[in-house]
C-alpha cells in the first residue's frame, strides 16, 4: 500500500517505513505529523475522490531538521561594476512514515 501526499506545495509517494524530507515544519523531533493524502493505492483499489480520502490518514514521525545543498547565486551586470554574490540553503524536516490508515 502506498499513498501520494501533499507537503509544502510538493507531492511525495510514500509507504509505511519510508523516510523523506519535507519543507520545514515547526515541530520537535519525536512528534507526530499528519500529511494530506491526494491518492491512495491499496493493491487493487485506487482511491482518489475527496469523499474517500476524507477517511484516510497518513501519519509520520519527525526524525530531525536538516539543510539542503548550498545554492550559489551570482548577479552581474556588464560594464557597470555591479556584482552581487549570495547563497541559500533550504531547511527541511526529515520524517518517517509510521502509518497509512483508510
Amino acid at each position: 500500500m502506498y499513498a501520494i501526499v501533499r507537503s509544502g506545495g510538493r507531492q511525495h509517494k510514500v509507504a509505511v517505513g519510508d523516510i523523506l524530507e519535507i519543507d520545514k515544519v515547526e515541530v520537535k523531533a519525536g512528534d507526530s505529523v499528519a500529511l494530506t493524502p491526494l491518492l491512495l493505492v491499496d493493491g487493487e483499489k485506487i482511491t482518489a475522490d475527496a469523499k474517500g480520502l476524507g477517511k484516510v490518514s497518513v501519519t509520520a514521525e519527525v526524525i530531525e531538521e536538516t539543510k539542503g545543498p548550498k545554492i550559489h547565486i551570482l548577479k552581474y551586470k556588464n560594464k557597470t561594476g555591479y556584482r552581487k554574490r549570495m547563497g541559500h540553503r533550504q531547511r527541511y524536516t526529515q520524517v518517517k512514515v509510521t502509518g497509512i490508515e483508510s
